[in-house]
């Protein structure tokens, strides 16, 4: 899914453009005991209620793509007869009312969640008519368009708030506000079917992870059967070790500037075009980025190699998760300099009486 496709899905998520008629939760407690289950119909929550699960749901399709909201692709065996595939398009199907699908669903994502504390798991069904709309935009009545039926999963934990004096306007006294349990913002969650190209996609679903440096394997396994790409703090993580180790003596501050300047400078052209696909960097177009910046043939090669092995081969990364785009990081054991990567002019590095020293520029 692209950014205008999950865009137009989210966009659901209000009281006067959703069709949610029910929403299926539990609550569970850090034993992985569900404390309660619920079946509650939407169109009798008071508003204020039924706008705050909306603001839940819409948040687990919020952050960026390749780093927060991450794509699930199905082979096409799992689609013909995978067991996963099929419970959730039983969800799907029934709108959340096969009770024993959902059971099912609650048990395999609790039984696989590595959570802190107690969590509620809402699920959430809609039936979206999807106007159709020529290529500029405008919307065409007439047009042929489908109904695309979809399944989200927000998972938040429940944190208990500490006991408080709080002041009631009502009264006009201070009072005593005992201790409470909130539901705080989404940790994961997904999307099933996607929404490509504005059309329903059974191949693929999309997975949301507030925290950019966790994988949740196991939940990705209990609930898809399959792998989820490396987190996108370790894809930076590993990039930054591949460079070093490939690059060896060629690994100047210099050299690591330029190739961070050419991948900041890909992924601002990329969003001046206005391209609604997520950008990718395959391993030739960061071998190409490395030869723009000076790497030698054979530092390459062995970029190359180590790249198909920490990454697999025919992997495409997001350039924004290899980039530092808001400050670059030098650091040593014991000294740690930070500077915006355009002006990174400012700092070099020198050997003075045979000793590497890492000078900035002081100016006025």
């Amino acid at each position: 899914m692209n950014e205008k496709d999950i865009a137009e899905i989210r966009r659901r998520f209000r009281q006067e453009k959703s069709n949610i008629t029910h929403i299926r939760g539990c609550y569970v407690n850090e034993k992985k005991e569900i404390v309660s289950a619920f079946d509650q119909s939407f169109s009798f929550l008071p508003e204020e209620d039924a706008e705050k699960i909306l603001a839940v749901l819409r948040r687990t399709l919020s952050g960026t793509i390749d780093k927060n909201l991450i794509d699930i692709s199905f082979a096409t065996e799992q689609v013909v007869q995978g067991e996963e595939h099929k419970l959730l398009m039983t969800l799907r199907a029934s709108a959340l009312k096969d009770e024993e699908a959902v059971q099912t669903m609650f048990r395999r994502m609790i039984d696989s969640l590595n959570m802190d504390g107690s969590y509620l798991i809402l699920l959430a069904h809609d039936a979206y008519d999807v106007p159709a709309r020529a290529q500029d935009g405008e919307a065409m009545p007439d047009a042929a368009h489908e109904v695309f039926n979809y399944i989200l999963c927000s998972i938040c934990p429940v944190k208990q708030t500490k006991p408080a004096l709080r002041y009631n306007v009502r009264d006009n006294e201070f009072q005593s506000r005992p201790s409470d349990f909130l539901v705080a913002a989404p940790q994961l969650g997904f999307l099933f079917p996607a929404f490509d190209s504005r059309s329903t996609n059974l191949y693929h679903a999309l997975f949301y992870t507030h925290s950019i440096e966790e994988s949740h394997a196991d939940f990705i396994d209990a609930v898809f059967r399959t792998a989820l790409p490396m987190p996108a703090a370790m894809q930076k993580e590993t990039f930054q070790t591949v460079l070093s180790e490939s690059l060896a003596e060629e690994c100047s501050l210099e050299t690591v500037q330029a190739v961070n300047q050419k991948l900041c400078q890909i992924i601002e052209g990329h969003k001046e075009s206005k391209e609604p696909e997520p950008l990718k960097l395959s391993r030739q177009g960061v071998k190409q980025v490395l030869a723009a910046c000076g790497v030698s043939a054979p530092r390459l090669t062995d970029f190359e190699e180590r790249f198909d092995a920490q990454f697999g081969k025919d992997v495409a990364l997001n350039p924004a998760n290899l980039a530092e785009r808001k400050q670059l990081h030098l650091t040593t054991p014991d000294v740690a300099i930070q500077v915006a990567p355009d002006r990174g002019d400012m700092v070099e590095t020198r050997v003075i009486n045979g000793i590497t020293y890492v000078l900035i520029r002081a100016g006025e």
